[in-house]
């Protein structure tokens, strides 16, 4: 198992494929897909690594009449907000009803429109197009900021138009977010106090030491073009936004793989300033990584623990904090995470929304299934079988929770009965 890991720590994250397999026991299992199940991850029970065997199964389409039909908690519906994309990755809301769909396979960002109300978007037409692997965004004024695989860019664009207003414009130059390859996304977070945007920048590789900004979350002052770097040992930071009660910054981390079923888990953490998060060298606090750890055992010692750990493979990505009108009062400054779901693990795990339970503006430890049903269970093992895959996350301007499907290629709409 360790000349198995040996091989793939220094490949990079799209020809990795490595799996793991067996998970192991938590409060409630960790692999539940039981509606309104809580789950705890404790570190305290996390198997060592290389203790369970090593596999590959990356999860598999299929066609069913089920597309559509989720699991969710009564009181809940769940309807198509927009079918038929071009590649629904990450989303935006915006305070006039409108959203933005960050789609980067077709190098566009789609603004989608409900004139009418009625919770399905009539309306999708290209806002953006010409881009390189768009997926983050954020309204400034009257600009629309795009987070790009190696750089940041901007456009004119006013709430409430259907068009931008002139062409793209550079604000860092190439290479600024990284040199590209591996982890693509570049999320982006606006601070209105700083006039700043923080940028989610993923590492290039599983596991290895690499160069800033991969593996950190950058900070860029608008005012005066400079970045800062906030946080380190962030392997694959996604999804961020602000606790609603507190102003911390949050992100949830997709963790290494290849090291056995159960590791390493990926979490939710508020980012704090200067912190390190462990990679490469140390993983969920100060558990020592077998090859790193040696490197720069000061770093082991540094490492933080995350606020909540995920079932390891989950495939964090979408972020976001419930601040909407329409669901129950117990749901408001609650975190809700999509689970991109797994490539990695002998039994499938993820493939959907997770609700963080906070207390006193602090998370509990644990999370709940909040929406299941993108795999269909199937009684043979093997790859996961799914007709969809959870990754972006927005509370639309009416309260509703909104979905970004990357296969089915639909925007999907939970909203509260009353």
């Amino acid at each position: 198992m360790k000349q198995i890991a040996a091989r793939i720590k220094n490949l990079s994250v799209m020809t990795l494929m490595i799996l793991v397999a067996m998970p192991f026991a938590a409060a409630h299992a960790a692999d539940s897909d039981e509606i309104g199940a809580t789950i705890t991850i404790r570190a305290e029970d996390l198997p060592k690594p290389y203790e369970t065997p090593v596999e590959a199964l990356s999860p598999r389409r299929v066609s069913t009449n089920k597309e559509g039909e989720l699991n969710v908690l009564p009181g809940f519906k769940v309807n198509a907000f927009r079918k038929d994309l071009t590649h629904a990755r990450w989303l935006y809301s915006l305070e006039n009803g409108d959203v933005l769909l960050a789609e980067p396979r077709g190098s566009k960002i789609t603004l989608l429109r409900d004139a009418d109300g009625d919770g399905d978007a009539e309306m999708a037409s290209v806002l953006v197009s010409d881009l390189d692997t768009p997926h983050g965004m954020a309204i400034v004024g009257d600009w629309l900021y795009i987070g790009e695989e190696t750089q940041l860019r901007r456009v004119p664009f006013k709430v409430g138009d259907l068009e931008v207003s002139g062409p793209i414009e550079e604000v860092t130059e190439p290479g600024s977010l990284g040199d590209g390859g591996g982890h693509w996304t570049r999320i982006l977070l606006y601070d209105e106090k700083d006039n700043a945007l923080y940028i989610a920048v993923g590492s290039a590789s599983n596991v290895g030491i690499e160069p800033l900004p991969r593996a950190s979350i950058q900070k860029y002052y608008l005012d005066d073009n400079r970045m800062e770097t906030v946080a380190t040992g962030l392997r694959n930071p996604v999804g961020m936004d602000f606790n609603p009660q507190t102003g911390a910054l949050y992100t949830v981390v997709n963790e290494r793989d290849g090291y056995g079923d159960g590791l390493v888990p990926d979490y939710l953490t508020e980012v704090k300033q200067g912190g390190f998060y462990g990679w490469p060298y140390a993983y969920t606090g100060t558990f020592p990584d077998p090859d790193y750890a040696e490197e720069a055992p000061e770093m082991v010692e540094k490492s933080i623990l995350p606020d909540v750990l995920f079932q390891s493979h989950s495939a964090p990505l979408g972020l976001t904090f419930y601040r909407g009108g329409s669901f129950p009062d117990e749901y408001v400054n609650d975190a809700f995470v999509a689970f991109q779901g797994s490539w990695n693990a002998s039994k499938p795990t993820g493939y959907k929304i997770v609700r963080v339970p906070f207390e006193d503006g602090r998370p509990t430890g644990s999370y709940q299934n909040f929406a299941t049903g993108f795999r269909i269970e199937a009684e043979e093992p093997g790859a996961a079988k799914v007709w969809g895959r959870p990754v972006g996350l927005a509370v639309a301007a009416d309260g509703s929770l909104l979905i970004a499907d990357a296969v089915s290629q639909t925007v999907w709409r939970i909203s509260y009965a009353q």
